[in-house]
């Protein structure tokens, strides 16, 4: 899954408002900057082959350190402690403690919604055990609906919760989300539905998710800025 993790962000971002947004956008692609860094350096690896299934061309061959849920859960753990630690000490104990579980339910939340969407390259173990995955991917049309309505309602979510006024009274404070929504769907048919380019590589394919996980992050955190939290 890609942009419909997002819907996470939006939604958490809706009950924990002291969480920054961009910082849950990094949160819930948390396993994937894993995975894509892992992959630059050789320790876990993915192949490049066209139609692999109707909505990617990523071949997930190894990735027990990223992707495992034990791995996952570990992961979630650290970022909840590494949170306590760095969070304002202004926010307060109570503060302190719901961003960073939000944090920590952010990168919970990308295997389970991997799960729907993956053929059973998901392992359950760090010793790259017991694979799972739904499918999902082998339908391209379903998977890209599914990741428009996730993140649509998430989106929704948000909406409801924070407003623009005073000085926040800007076309961007007005539109920019719904328009950023927008443009990470358009990105998305591009994903699911584009063919393989030739020149493509498993090296340039890593850096430009990185680079694509990190704008995203960055426009987020900026947009969130121009609202309120009701």
């Amino acid at each position: 899954m890609f942009v419909g993790h997002y819907a996470v962000s939006f939604a958490l971002k809706a009950t924990q408002k002291k969480a920054s947004l961009g910082l849950l956008f990094i949160g819930v692609q948390f396993v994937d900057l894993l995975f894509f860094s892992f992959t630059l350096f050789g320790i876990e690896r993915f192949n490049l082959i066209e139609n692999y299934t109707e909505s990617t061309h990523f071949q997930l061959e190894f990735m027990p350190y990223s992707h495992s849920l034990v791995a996952v859960l570990i992961w979630s753990a650290l970022v909840y402690f590494l949170l306590r630690l760095l969070v304002k000490k202004e926010k307060g104990l109570s503060g302190k403690i719901s961003v960073a579980f939000a944090l920590a339910i952010a990168v919970i939340s990308h295997w389970c919604l991997d799960l729907i969407v993956h053929t059973p390259d998901l392992p359950l173990f760090i010793d790259n055990t017991h694979f799972y995955g739904f499918g999902l991917w082998n339908n391209a049309l379903l998977t890209y609906i599914l990741e428009a309505i996730l993140l649509v309602g998430g989106l929704y979510l948000y909406m409801k919760s924070t407003y623009h006024s005073g000085i926040n009274e800007t076309a961007i404070a007005r539109y920019g989300m719904p328009f950023f929504v927008v443009l990470l769907l358009i990105v998305n048919f591009i994903n699911i539905f584009g063919p393989l380019s030739l020149e493509e590589t498993t090296q340039s394919s890593a850096i430009t998710a990185l680079a694509l996980y990190l704008v995203f992050a960055i426009i987020a955190f900026w947009l969130d800025k121009k609202r309120v939290c009701s």
